[in-house]
């Protein structure tokens, strides 16, 4: 008996929503190994290719590593995925640039006044080394912003709250690709120190 597109993909979503259940039942941490395909399959009552391609779906959203050879494992989190996200909604019109400064210009300032309190004189010293870089650096716009990027990740790691690292994170690809067209904005000197 042949499966249809829809069935299978219906077995894929189920077994995609039992193996992230399996996770959290389970307590499972960053590195920890999920049951083999082969015993997943015989639990969820699917076929292997079902298995497999659940891992697919759950490694492509970074929820699960993948290795040849190897049994999945938990993933750290990572911005990765919401990056694409938000590329993909600004090149689809469904999402603007200025939108994404609203929001990044609301979460900044929570950010820095939890980097203010909770940062160790460590991060401090990494977030005044990038703003001492990013000053350096204002003749060589794509050095200024590296730094720049790099500048807000590090006061984002200091607020101690990595939702605030995520979605930092995520806005550095689309930042990478709209910063030509804002620095080109900047045509006077005191502009661009500014």
């Amino acid at each position: 008996m042949q499966v249809s597109g829809a069935t299978s993909s219906g077995l894929v979503s189920d077994a995609i929503g039992a193996i992230t259940r399996h996770i959290r039942q389970h307590d499972l941490m960053p590195g920890d190994r999920l049951p083999s395909e082969a015993s997943l399959s015989k639990e969820l009552n699917v076929s292997r290719t079902v298995v497999r391609e659940a891992f697919r779906s759950l490694a492509a959203m970074q929820i699960i590593e993948l290795a040849t050879g190897k049994r999945a494992t938990v993933s750290p989190i990572d911005h990765g995925a919401m990056s694409l996200i938000i590329e993909h909604g600004v090149h689809t019109d469904q999402i603007n640039v200025q939108q994404i400064y609203d929001v990044r210009r609301t979460i900044e300032t929570r950010i820095v006044t939890l980097a203010a309190i909770r940062r160790s004189d460590a991060e401090a010293a990494d977030i005044l080394a990038e703003a001492k870089a990013m000053r350096a650096s204002a003749q060589h716009p794509e050095m200024l912003m590296e730094h720049d990027l790099a500048f807000h990740m590090a006061l984002a790691k200091a607020s101690k709250n990595p939702v605030f690292a995520l979605i930092v994170g995520a806005f550095q690809g689309i930042t990478r690709q709209t910063w030509p067209i804002g620095w080109k904005s900047r045509t006077t000197a005191d502009r661009a120190t500014r």
